[in-house]
C-alpha cells in the first residue's frame, strides 16, 4: 500500500455514525467566523439529531436503578432430594453449568434520578440466560405487595406519584388510597419500618413475591416461592441515617454496588424456595396465591437451592441497565404460572410496556436476547436488525406449518401440566382476604427499635393528612394489633399539638436564603 492510499485515521480516531472521520469537532460551518450557520452542517445535524433522541421513555415504575452481570449455579437438591423431583427446568437440574445472569436493582415509585435513600420498595429483577432460553424472575426486596388485583395497579401508582396538578409528592394521596385498600396494611407496615430503606443493594433480600409453579418430568406441579438471601447479611437504615446520606450523596447505592464489584468484592445471594402442594389449602387462614401474604417458615420451610454471584459491571449504563427488559411471563420449561391474579396481570403489562419503551424488537438487543440461538417467524417492525434470516430455515417460508420448508415445532421435553379449572366467570374478591392478620404478626415480630421507627415514620407521614384519612388509618392499625393502633393514635395526637411550631420547608428556604446582587 503506498502512502497515498493509507487510511488517515487509527482505531481511536473520532468518526460519525457513517464511518466518516471527524476533522473538526469544535466548530460548526458558518459564513465568516461569527456569521450564520449553513444548512449543510452534516456532522452537526447528525450529532444533534441523535442527541435529541438519545433518551428512551423512562420506566413507568422502577425508573431509578442500577445493574450488574454475574452467574447462578444450582445445588441440584431440595432438602436432600434431587431437585428433579419437583422441576425439570435445566437451570436447576444441570448443576455443571453456571448460568449467566443480569440483575437490575431499583426503587419503585420515584423518578430516574431520585435519591436512593427514599422510602420505597426496591426492585430485584434477575434475567437468567439459560440453555433453554431466558428466564426472568422479577421481584422486590420485600416478600409481599400492596394489592392483590391487577385492576388496582394503575390507581395505586397514580396515588403514590406526585400530584398531577402541582407535581408535588403528597403522601395524603397515597394514604387516601391505602385507607380504602386494607390489603395494603401488611406492606405499609414493612415499608414504614427500617425495611423500607435498605442500606445498600448488596445488603438486601430479594423475593419473587408471587407464587409460581414448578413442573417435573411427569407433568406434576407444586407451588413455589423464591427468596434471595444476601451472603453479606441484611442491613437497613433509620430515617435519620438515610437523611444524612442523602444530604451528601443521592447515588450511594449505585456507587456502593459498582465500587464493590470493581474492587473484586463480589456480592452473593443464595436462592431459597418454599414448596407447597398445589391446591387451595383450606387449612390456612389465607390464600397461598395472595401476594399480600407470607408463607411462614415454621409451616413451609426455606430450602437452599443455589447461589448467585455478581462479578461484572455493565460496560455502558444505557445499552445494558437502561435497556434491559424484564417480564414475569418469561419462563422456561419446568417453570409455570400460578393463578395469582396480580401475577397474570403483570405478565401482560411488563412485555407490553417494554415494546412501548424500548421498541417492538427490544428482544434483539444484546442485553435482552437469549444466549441460545433464536429461530422465529416474527419479523419486521422498527429496528429489526437481525442478519441471520436464512441460517436456520428457508428464508422464503416465514410461516408454520409448511410442507415446503420452514421451522418445525419441537417435541415437548416432558408431560404437559394440565391443571383442572372450573367455576363461574365473576368479578369477586378472593374468599380468604384476612387483610390484617399478617400485618399484625409482622408488627409483633419487629425488634423494638424497628417498631419505634415504624411508629415514628408512619406518624410523620400521616400527620399532614386530613382527619378522615388519619382516622381510617388508625382504625386499620388497631385491626392489625392493639398496641400498633394505640401507638399510632398517640403519636398523631402528639404530632397535632406541635404542628403549629413547624415551619413549612418552602417558607424555610426563603427565610434561609442569602441575598445576592445581580450581575
Amino acid at each position: 500500500m503506498d502512502k497515498k492510499s493509507k487510511p488517515n485515521h487509527g482505531k481511536e480516531t473520532l468518526t460519525n455514525q457513517q464511518g466518516h472521520v471527524v476533522t473538526d469537532n469544535q466548530n460548526v460551518r458558518t459564513v465568516g467566523n461569527r456569521g450564520p450557520m449553513t444548512l449543510e452542517n452534516y456532522d452537526f445535524l447528525e450529532k444533534i439529531s441523535h442527541f435529541d433522541r438519545e433518551k428512551i421513555p423512562e420506566r413507568i415504575v422502577h425508573a431509578r436503578g442500577t445493574g450488574a452481570h454475574g452467574h447462578f449455579q444450582s445445588y441440584g437438591t431440595v432438602d436432600g432430594d434431587p431437585i428433579s423431583k419437583y422441576t425439570r427446568a435445566k437451570v436447576f437440574t444441570n448443576t455443571d453449568v453456571q448460568t449467566p445472569v443480569f440483575v437490575r436493582f431499583s426503587s419503585v415509585v420515584h423518578g430516574k434520578h431520585s435519591p436512593e435513600t427514599l422510602r420505597d420498595p426496591r426492585g430485584f429483577a434477575v434475567k437468567f440466560y439459560t440453555e433453554d432460553g431466558n428466564w426472568d424472575l422479577v421481584g422486590n426486596n420485600l416478600k409481599i405487595f400492596f394489592i392483590r388485583d391487577p385492576l388496582k395497579f394503575p390507581d395505586m401508582i397514580h396515588a403514590f406519584r406526585p400530584d398531577p396538578v402541582t407535581n408535588i409528592q403528597n403522601l395524603e394521596r397515597m394514604f387516601d388510597f391505602v385507607s380504602q385498600s386494607p390489603e395494603a396494611m401488611h406492606m405499609i407496615t414493612f415499608v414504614y419500618s427500617p425495611w423500607g430503606i435498605p442500606a445498600t443493594y448488596r445488603h438486601m433480600q430479594g423475593s419473587g413475591v408471587h407464587t409460581y409453579k414448578w413442573i417435573n418430568a411427569e407433568g406434576k406441579a407444586v407451588l413455589v416461592k423464591y427468596h434471595w438471601e444476601p451472603v453479606q447479611g441484611i442491613k437497613n437504615l433509620r430515617q435519620e441515617e438515610a437523611n444524612k446520606i442523602q444530604a451528601t450523596n443521592f447515588n450511594h447505592a449505585t456507587q456502593d454496588l459498582y465500587e464493590a464489584i470493581e474492587n473484586g468484592d463480589y456480592p452473593e445471594w443464595e436462592l431459597y424456595v418454599q414448596i407447597m402442594e398445589d391446591g387451595e389449602h383450606p387449612e390456612l387462614d389465607y390464600d397461598p396465591l395472595d401476594p399480600t401474604k407470607i408463607w411462614y417458615k415454621d409451616t413451609h420451610p426455606w430450602h437452599k437451592v443455589g447461589k448467585m454471584v455478581l462479578n461484572k459491571n455493565p460496560d455502558n449504563f444505557h445499552a445494558e441497565t437502561e435497556q434491559v427488559a424484564f417480564g414475569t411471563g418469561v419462563l422456561v420449561d419446568g417453570l409455570d404460572f400460578s393463578d395469582d391474579k396480580l401475577l397474570q396481570g403483570r405478565t401482560y403489562s411488563y412485555s407490553d410496556t417494554q415494546r412501548y419503551r424500548v421498541g417492538a424488537n427490544y428482544l434483539q438487543l444484546p442485553i435482552n436476547r437469549p444466549h441460545k440461538k433464536v429461530a422465529t417467524n416474527q419479523t419486521g417492525g422498527q429496528m429489526d436488525f437481525r442478519q441471520d434470516y436464512g441460517e436456520f430455515k428457508n428464508p422464503h417460508v416465514d410461516y408454520e406449518p409448511s410442507i415446503i420448508a420452514g421451522l418445525k415445532e419441537a417435541k415437548n421435553p416432558g408431560v404437559e401440566h394440565k391443571p383442572y379449572v372450573e367455576g363461574k366467570l365473576q368479578r369477586t374478591a378472593i374468599s380468604r382476604e384476612n387483610n390484617f392478620g399478617q400485618a399484625g404478626e409482622t408488627y409483633r415480630r419487629l425488634d423494638e427499635w424497628e417498631q419505634e421507627e415504624l411508629i415514628k415514620n408512619l406518624v410523620s407521614a400521616l400527620s399532614g393528612c386530613r382527619k378522615e384519612i388519619k382516622d381510617q388509618m388508625v382504625k386499620m392499625c388497631y385491626e392489625c394489633d392493639q398496641d400498633y393502633g394505640a401507638r399510632i393514635e398517640k403519636g398523631l395526637k402528639d404530632s397535632s399539638n406541635s404542628q403549629s411550631e413547624k415551619m413549612d420547608d418552602a417558607m424555610r428556604a426563603e427565610s434561609m436564603g442569602h441575598p445576592s446582587d445581580p450581575y
